[in-house]
């Protein structure tokens, strides 16, 4: 690992930018960054070793990072968001009872036995990738609240459920690792509000006007501290960042620190993962076996699928295609397939060209939400956004 390493993948991952930057396109940030990992990987000119330790470190903190930003933006503290979750929850329900025939038919087809691993993926929602899309077209709660609440559970859910089907022969130590980091995010939960908030904002004042970064520092000591129970345990670091996450949004994360963990991990450590993730798929296998591409595509419309199925909890058929987006759980599905060797040769990209199908039925749909919404008499002008990010 080496500085000109390290430079070059800074360099591949603007094509993220780069392709999203003209919103016609609507082209999803990390599409581009994949697809320099991919260029620069074992699918292209072979210049970076996804596997040299080093790099896989350096990806494994930005794949916390990143699951701590997704935890962060659950808004468990919308009112809203609150009083739709019993019908957010009935709506998660009927697509993950969907999501499990679709899953075991979808591995039938294909003669495998990851058809867990399929229903996880089909009944996934993204936090990260809907609840942006829905503010920045200025959604209404009144509108929005059960999507918005079916989908903080279905992500909640689907990335506790990752793990554990991905590795079946060591379910109870999985188990075991991902029940305490539950119990210290609670404890975390605890702490932070038995400090209360007048002591906080006094650490924050010193903080802001030494210009001491202690709020920064101590998130990225839990996320460290949580990721090494992670390792030891043989879980995800991908849970230790989703509970950070869930933890700050619980207690209301500053925007200062909300800003410094945006810049570290959307200006180096996010782009490096996800060039990372490019670089460890060798696409050359979909070429070897081309029933993959077929296999990815039958997920996308599974997915698609399955969450039409929360119109019967009163869902809108357009926010019952939006619900399909799925960003956090496919991408940690080949990070943790490729940390485990679990995934079939191709799967890894298969997996990802079903999340784009959705993300893109996904998109289509959220626009088709926003121009309802705008034109829709029962929501009042000045009406507040449900989707407000955290903090």
């Amino acid at each position: 690992m080496t500085f000109a390493t390290l430079a070059l993948l800074v360099l591949v991952g603007l094509a993220g930018p780069l392709l999203s930057a003209r919103r016609a396109w609507r082209v999803p940030l990390i599409a581009g960054e994949l697809l320099a990992g991919l260029v620069v990987g074992a699918s292209g000119f072979g210049w970076v070793d996804a596997s040299e330790p080093t790099l896989t470190l350096l990806a494994q903190i930005g794949f916390g990072l990143i699951m701590l930003v997704i935890g962060s933006h659950i808004p468990v503290l919308d009112r809203a968001v609150r009083s739709a979750i019993g019908r957010g929850a009935l709506g998660a329900l009927l697509v993950a009872l969907v999501a499990a025939a679709l899953g075991i038919g979808v591995a039938l087809l294909f003669g495998n036995q990851h058809g867990a691993v399929y229903t996880v993926l089909i009944a996934s929602s993204s936090a990260a990738l809907v609840l942006p899309m829905l503010q920045s077209m200025g959604i209404a709660a009144a509108s929005a609240a059960q999507l918005v609440a079916q989908i903080a559970i279905a992500d909640v859910a689907c990335i506790l459920a990752l793990p554990l089907v991905l590795q079946p022969s060591r379910v109870p130590l999985v188990a075991l690792g991902g029940v305490g980091i539950a119990a210290a995010g609670v404890v975390l939960v605890v702490v932070l509000r038995r400090i209360g908030p007048r002591r906080l904002h006094l650490l924050h004042a010193v903080s802001e006007s030494r210009r001491f970064a202690l709020e920064l520092r101590f998130s990225l000591l839990a996320l460290f501290a949580l990721a090494g129970i992670a390792q030891f345990t043989h879980v995800s670091v991908m849970m230790a960042g989703f509970t950070l996450g869930l933890v700050l949004a619980a207690v209301g994360q500053p925007r200062r620190l909300a800003r410094q963990l945006f810049g570290m991990t959307e200006g180096f450590f996010g782009p490096l993962f996800f060039v990372w993730l490019g670089a460890s798929i060798d696409l050359r296998h979909l070429a070897a076996h081309p029933q993959m591409i077929l296999l990815g595509l039958a997920l996308g419309a599974a997915a698609v699928l399955a969450h039409l199925i929360a119109r019967a909890a009163g869902l809108p058929w357009p926010q019952t295609v939006a619900s399909a987006g799925q960003l956090g759980v496919p991408v940690a599905a080949v990070a943790l397939g490729v940390e485990t060797s679990t995934l079939l040769p191709g799967e890894g990209a298969a997996i990802l060209l079903g999340a784009l199908v959705a993300v893109v039925s996904s998109t289509a749909a959220v626009a088709a939400v926003s121009r309802r919404s705008r034109t829709d008499p029962a929501d009042p002008p000045g009406t507040t956004p449900a989707v407000t990010p955290t903090g």
